[in-house]
């Protein structure tokens, strides 16, 4: 089967996976005792197959898509927002993304998680001048049947919609304890629903992405106006009508603060028009390139961690 949108009988069930954030995750997660025979470690590597193969049991993905950050932070944001995520970058380079800041010991793991997903047959898709958000956003678009996205990044709560049966499972401990995240988690969290988390998070605004947010309209006020005026263009002609219920500072921030607010929607929201590849992204039963998978699996001593993950695929 090629893509997510080919049509069937019974609708296809995704997975759609933030595949650094579940890296980043694996590594903080599994001791770095565990390593290769030559002493590299690759508790990231072990850790994330262990992930893909406690969620393939437990949700049963027709269509699996470990979506990769090809561009951590496109220019295009950047433009509109210097400080996006300014504060991660290592080393700035003039011919293409700027390096992320990351643990020395999981950079070298990076390239062997690739080379694992490529020889098992898991479609990996990262795009040039894209984050691993949007491409999630954008097959999220396409498909044709219910949707698990898998991250430790709740900015993709804005993807869920019930009526289309996306859904977000956030990891809380691993990924036996997956919190899932529906509307009426997010009604009941937020007050909002998945579309307004966008809205929500860019007026709350997001350090650790570099967002500055609106001074003073923090989560709950974020979920007042939300739900008092509707929208963002409606809380925006809000500080307009002197008759909305705004106080004089809440006015006044909002009215100082529109520069931002004309430019933060394309920043926070994921895209959904990504020039995806043409991939296979059925979930595999057997190994794509066997040979080279065992070549790894000898190498970097993945044993069991790979073992299992292989047994689970064949059922």
């Amino acid at each position: 089967m090629r893509g997510v949108t080919q049509q069937t009988q019974q609708p296809r069930r995704t997975m759609l996976l933030d595949t650094a954030s579940l890296y980043f995750r694996a590594y903080f997660g599994v001791p770095d005792s565990v390593r290769a025979p030559d002493g590299t470690p690759v508790n990231a590597v072990r850790g994330l197959l262990e992930f893909i193969d406690r969620l393939v049991k437990d949700h049963h993905p027709d269509d699996l898509v470990a979506c990769m950050d090809a561009d951590w932070r496109p220019q295009w944001r950047v433009d509109l927002i210097p400080s996006y995520k300014a504060h991660r970058v290592a080393q700035e380079t003039e011919s293409g993304p700027d390096e992320e800041e990351v643990p020395d010991t999981l950079s070298p793991q990076v390239p062997v998680i690739e080379a694992v997903l490529d020889a098992l047959g898991i479609a990996r898709v990262g795009v040039e001048g894209y984050e691993a958000d949007d491409v999630i956003g954008t097959f999220t678009g396409r498909a044709t049947g219910p949707v698990d996205i898998v991250t430790g990044d709740r900015d993709l709560y804005q993807l869920v919609d019930d009526k289309r049966e996306v859904r977000v499972l956030y990891p809380l401990k691993g990924v036996g304890m997956l919190q899932l995240t529906d509307e009426a988690w997010l009604r009941e969290k937020y007050g909002v629903d998945g579309a307004g988390y966008a809205t929500l998070a860019l007026l709350r605004g997001d350090p650790s992405d570099g967002l500055p947010g609106v001074p003073g309209i923090g989560e709950k006020t974020a979920s007042k106006l939300l739900a008092e005026f509707g929208d963002l263009a409606g809380i925006m002609a809000a500080v307009d009508d002197p008759k909305a219920k705004l106080t004089p500072s809440q006015r006044k921030r909002l009215d100082e603060s529109r520069p931002y607010v004309a430019v933060a929607p394309k920043v926070v929201r994921v895209a959904g028009d990504v020039p995806l590849p043409d991939v296979t992204t059925a979930l595999p039963r057997t190994p794509r390139d066997p040979a080279a998978l065992e070549e790894l699996a000898t190498r970097w001593g993945l044993g069991g961690s790979l073992a299992r993950l292989l047994t689970t695929l064949h059922r």
